[in-house]
């Protein structure tokens, strides 16, 4: 059999039209109709002998009957037809296809060789590089913008892909015994997820036991638990199109050790205080949230011990960002790295709801909140601290005055995860 890969449609695509299949396109065009814009979908069309081996299509019947397109035509039409569309409009908000990022610390030899030939243009590419630069807009940051806040169907949506992998993480804890492999964990997270009903993870978990909780972005998942470690999971489902993030920090054998136990309260009660501050209220940024994580994790560790030097929380204990935006990505408009510290991100610096890492957070956004401590074994920690990885995470809906934490479902006190470790809350591992 030939090897395929399940598809994924492109998220912006996606958000404005819920159509799944590859090789489609849409044109959106404004006029005085009722809901004030004409819709004209691309797509491939019914084909028997192609949908005996790759499965149905939409076809354009159901273009315009399922997905209330106004004209449904053959994405081959689509380089003629928009050649024909932007003659009669002044601002064309159209995007080409970005290629792979290319990593600044690879040699120049490795991306020769890895870089697939130079083609020619593509007639949709000439059509748009047609157009003048006074013309021609980029739609992503406006897709970006809407994007940014949920509407109440979208919230609910992202409630149950967060009460699926909360369910998810609590029925792992159960199922968790020392002497398990780490990958047997993530197989069965997986597996609860798609028993509930969601379509795939939103990303590859981590399952870091001991001392591979110290690895931000561990994924190996290849080594056996031991008994006495705590399980650093950083797992979640992707539910009707949109995406869940959680992680959980617990003992292998159900039982917090004291210095455990004392660190985890430590970076619990700085995440309480943190997902309090996701108000619009509160009128802080990602930025703020993120000063006031450091403030607040420096306060916590002096108290249980540690002496802290200028540099040794952001730099070693802390080393990445509080917080991203959530929902159909992961992370959500084009911020891609978690581990920069003081970013700003102005998406679209003409709006007054410019989402950046400045701007202050509004009702409606969904955010994740997760501190972490992760202490190597150095002289200048506590040593009955080394090696202890620990992150708390939850997705948040930022509301006007009250935040609403998505991800209830999935245990973070001391005795709700002790509880579901060892089998007292009714918790089955399946």
């Amino acid at each position: 059999m030939a090897s395929s890969y399940k598809y994924r449609q492109g998220s912006d695509f996606w958000y404005l039209t819920g159509f799944e299949e590859p090789d489609s396109a849409v044109v959106l065009e404004k006029n005085a109709s009722s809901r004030g814009y004409r819709m004209t979908l691309f797509s491939n069309g019914k084909d028997s002998a192609k949908e005996k081996w790759d499965g149905p299509r939409t076809g354009f019947d159901d273009a315009l009957n399922v997905f209330k397109a106004d004209d449904a035509l053959t994405i081959k039409a689509f380089p003629a037809q928009l050649r024909s569309m932007i003659s009669l409009y002044s601002n064309i908000y159209i995007d080409l296809p970005q290629s792979p990022r290319k990593n600044a610390r690879s040699t120049k030899s490795l991306l020769r060789y890895l870089s697939p030939p130079v083609n020619p243009r593509s007639e949709y590419e000439t059509v748009v590089e047609s157009l003048s630069n006074s013309r021609r807009k980029s739609l992503a940051p406006l897709i970006a913008q809407l994007r940014a806040f949920k509407s109440v169907c979208e919230q609910q949506v992202m409630r149950m892909a967060a009460d699926i992998s909360g369910r998810s993480h609590a029925k792992t804890m159960r199922f968790t015994r020392p002497g398990i492999s780490e990958s047997a964990l993530a197989a069965h997270f997986e597996y609860l997820c798609s028993l509930s009903g969601s379509q795939r993870l939103a990303y590859v978990p981590v399952v870091a036991s001991g001392p591979n909780a110290l690895i931000i972005h561990y994924t190996s998942n290849n080594q056996v638990v031991q008994d006495g470690e705590m399980i650093l999971m950083d797992a979640g489902c992707e539910y009707n199109g949109y995406a869940s993030d959680i992680t959980r920090t617990y003992p292998a054998n159900g039982s917090f050790t004291p210095p455990q136990k004392e660190l985890y309260s430590a970076v619990l009660s700085a995440q309480k205080a943190l997902v309090g501050l996701c108000t619009e209220a509160q009128g802080l940024s990602l930025h703020d949230l993120h000063r006031k994580s450091c403030d607040l994790l420096r306060q916590e560790l002096k108290q249980i011990g540690f002496t802290l030097h200028t540099g040794d929380l952001e730099r070693v204990l802390y080393p990445h960002f509080l917080s991203h935006p959530i929902g159909i990505d992961l992370h959500e408009s084009s911020y891609s790295d978690r581990g920069e510290l003081y970013v700003t991100l102005v998406v679209l610096s003409s709006l007054d709801l410019e989402f950046t890492f400045h701007a202050r957070l509004k009702a409606g956004m969904v955010i994740t909140v997760e501190p972490g401590i992760y202490v190597p074994p150095t002289a200048q920690f506590p040593k009955h601290f080394h090696n202890i990885g620990i992150r708390i995470e939850d997705e948040v809906l930022i509301g006007e005055k009250h935040p609403v934490v998505l991800s209830v479902s999935a245990p973070k006190e001391i005795a709700d995860i002790e509880g579901a470790c060892q089998g007292l809350l009714g918790l089955e591992p399946i």
